[in-house]
Formats: C-alpha cells, sequence, structure tokens
C-alpha cells in the first residue's frame, strides 16, 4: 500500500477521466435499472436470469453463479428466494454433492427472459451503444479490456 508521500496523485486529466467514469458507470446503471422497473426485474435479477438462460440445462450450481454475478454466497441466497418467489428460478440439489444447490431457471422465467430481453437491449442501444461511433465503441474495448482482466485476476483477493 503507498504512503501519504509516495502518494502518485491524479492528473487533472487522470481525474476528469475517472470521475467521468464513475459518472457514466452509476447514471447508465440507474437508467437501465429503470428500464427494467416495468417487468418488476432488478439488474442483479436480469443478470441472473441471462447467466441462466446461457447455461447448459439453463441451470448453474449456486457457487458458480455467485462468482458469475460477483454476489456474495449470502446475498445471491437472498435474491433467488425472491426470484423463487416470483417463479422465475427453482433451486435443484445436486446429486454428485449433497451440499451443492442448482438454480434452474423455470419456464415463466424462460418466458420472462424473452419478453424483456428485447426491451433490455434497446435500452443499452439507446443509452449506451448508438451513442458512440464504431471506432469510438472499438476503443472503448480495447481501452478496457487490460482493466478488466487486471480485475479477474484481483476477484476474491482482500
Amino acid at each position: 500500500m503507498e504512503t501519504e508521500t509516495a502518494t502518485r496523485w491524479l492528473t487533472d486529466a487522470e481525474q476528469c477521466a475517472w470521475r467521468t467514469h464513475l459518472e457514466v458507470n452509476r447514471l447508465l446503471t440507474y437508467q437501465l435499472e429503470r428500464d427494467l422497473q416495468p417487468f418488476g426485474l432488478t439488474m442483479n435479477d436480469y443478470e441472473i436470469l441471462v447467466n441462466l438462460s446461457e447455461s447448459e440445462g439453463v441451470r448453474m450450481r449456486m457457487s458458480d453463479l455467485a462468482s458469475a454475478t460477483l454476489q456474495s454466497k449470502s446475498r445471491l441466497s437472498h435474491q433467488i428466494t425472491r426470484m423463487e418467489n416470483a417463479d422465475l428460478v427453482r433451486r435443484e440439489n445436486c446429486e454428485s454433492d449433497r451440499r451443492g444447490l442448482f438454480a434452474v431457471l423455470t419456464e415463466h422465467g424462460m418466458e420472462t427472459m424473452q419478453k424483456v430481453a428485447p426491451h433490455h437491449v434497446s435500452s443499452v442501444r439507446r443509452h449506451f451503444i448508438d451513442l458512440l461511433s464504431p471506432e469510438a465503441m472499438a476503443e472503448l474495448d480495447k481501452s478496457l479490456k487490460p482493466i478488466a482482466e487486471h480485475l479477474r485476476g484481483h476477484r476474491g483477493r482482500l
């Protein structure tokens, strides 16, 4: 950890870019959440539905789903309980590991996903994708990949 005297303070340009990133992240998340509200979903709900709908057998081990969605196992368990009550998912025991559980997308969950996905994609396009040129999108992707790779390597570390 850097000491007070060794701190490399942000330049004005770095500070501006950092704060713009934070603002865009918060505002975009807020807007995407708002656009999911009419469907009774949160971004966490939607992310879980996406992960399950794209997984083999529309099911994932709870521990893998927690990792994929960057949630604690406890937080995910509460989230899944809420989604079970809405008949979006169900839990199933793992036959090979008695302690393991699967989260499984229900038929209603899949129907919800199929209904909501076009609206969500439209929202992502309207509030993010379509605001950037193809060149800017490629540059953004290129710029963010090393950060994502770095942070993936630090997941779970304190």
